[in-house]
Order: C-alpha cells, then sequence, then structure tokens
C-alpha cells in the first residue's frame, strides 16, 4: 500500500476549472489541510513531491496549478518561467488561492478551521499575500518569497515563517530584516529564519546547484513544528 493517496483533481474558481495535485493519508477522519503553492517552473513533480511529504505527515495537501489559467504550463527554462510568472496577475493567484481553500473546505477528509499554505520562490510571495487576504488560512510558511511593503504587515491574519538564504541574489537580507522588524513593529506572530550561506530556492532538490541539504532539512523540521503549533 502506497503510503498517501494522491489524486488529480479540478475545481471551480471565478467561472474557471482549475486543476489540482492533492496528496492525502489513507483514512477519512478530518485532518489539518496544506496548500502548497508552487515556484515559477509551474506544477512540476518537485512539487508534487512535496506536496506528498505533506501528505506523509499526516496533512491533506493540495497543491492548486496556478498555470490554469494560461494552459497548465510547466517549464524548465527559467526565460519561460519568468514570461509566465509575469502573466500571472496576482489577483487571479489570490481568487485562485482561496478557491483552493473554498475546495478543502467540501472535503469530509478535512478539517476546515485548520488550513494553512507553504510556499516556494514565486509561491512564497503568494504564500505571504494570503496570510492577509484569506481568513482560511490559519498559518502560513514561505520560503524566500519576495516581502511585502512593511505596512502591509499590519494586515496579517495568521502567523506566518518565513526562510531565507543569506545569498539570496533575489531576495537580499535586508528585506528578510525588514521583515522582521515588521512583525515585531505591529505586533504579529511570526518567525524569520536565515541560513547564512543559501542561495535562493536552497529546498530545491532537484537542483543541485543550489540545493543545500542540511538546510533543506532544517527548515522543513522547522515548517513541520509551525505548522503543528496552529494547525494541530
Amino acid at each position: 500500500m502506497p503510503e498517501c493517496l494522491t489524486a488529480e483533481v479540478t475545481y471551480p474558481s471565478d467561472g474557471l476549472t482549475l486543476r489540482g495535485f492533492l496528496a492525502r493519508p489513507h483514512d477519512e477522519q478530518p485532518r489539518p489541510a496544506v496548500v502548497v503553492i508552487h515556484e515559477w517552473w509551474g506544477l512540476n513533480d518537485h512539487i508534487k513531491d512535496v506536496t506528498q511529504r505533506f501528505a506523509k505527515e499526516g496533512y491533506v495537501a493540495l497543491a492548486p496549478d496556478l498555470y490554469s489559467r494560461v494552459g497548465h504550463k510547466v517549464t524548465k527554462d527559467p526565460d519561460e518561467a519568468a514570461k509566465l510568472m509575469e502573466r500571472l496577475q496576482s489577483q487571479h493567484a489570490l481568487k485562485d488561492l482561496n478557491a483552493a481553500t473554498r475546495y478543502l473546505k467540501t472535503l469530509s477528509c478535512v478539517d476546515p478551521i485548520k488550513i494553512g499554505a507553504v510556499g516556494l520562490g514565486m509561491g512564497g510571495t503568494f504564500a505571504l499575500m494570503v496570510a492577509s487576504h484569506n481568513s482560511d488560512v490559519k498559518a502560513s510558511v514561505s520560503f524566500y518569497g519576495q516581502i511585502p511593503p512593511t505596512d502591509s504587515l499590519k494586515y496579517l491574519l495568521a502567523p506566518i515563517l518565513y526562510l531565507h538564504g543569506g545569498q539570496d541574489a533575489w531576495i537580499p537580507s535586508r528585506e528578510a530584516q525588514r521583515l522582521a522588524q515588521g512583525l515585531k513593529q505591529f505586533g504579529r506572530p511570526g518567525e524569520v529564519q536565515s541560513y547564512a550561506d543559501c542561495p535562493h530556492a536552497f529546498f530545491n532538490d532537484t537542483h543541485p546547484e543550489v540545493y543545500r541539504s542540511n538546510e533543506a532539512k532544517d527548515a522543513w523540521q522547522r515548517t513541520a513544528r509551525f505548522l503543528a503549533t496552529y494547525l494541530r
């Protein structure tokens, strides 16, 4: 018997039909759920693997395809990935992530008041956004996403965990420091963890040029503890 059940699923958003990848434990008892938000590459095998890792930890995990509106694209080419990300409008992504949490709440195997979000890269940017825009999300983890303006942190609805590489060429260390200061300024619950020698995407084990196994393991453990604190 496989360690978790997986399925390709569809659900409605804004008059459209979206796709996603669902992974969950075998039993039907209501469990906490996690929305896994993909990088700019699209809903690829790496994200499906991460989604299954959450299921093996006892969560119902859904990875929405945020490129559903543009043909369900998946790429390994950074130039194409950049163009796909540019085409993805924030308001559409937020609508589609809201639809993902609504879909999870319809499942008998999901505890509807215990839903979190975890995003990587581009998905980490949206993980921070949903923490301010979606009251269904009770905890949110961002792996090296872009950090919103400091003033917007006052609107956070959920605790956040931010995981950052100190050598990230996309997200300078001063940005991670600004986030930590903003959380303190507005009294919002959250943690910022920076790994001094890590580049951007250090958690992605399909890119050996940036993957850092020790720090990735620590980041996973911190993510598991953080979600357990707020969702279990």
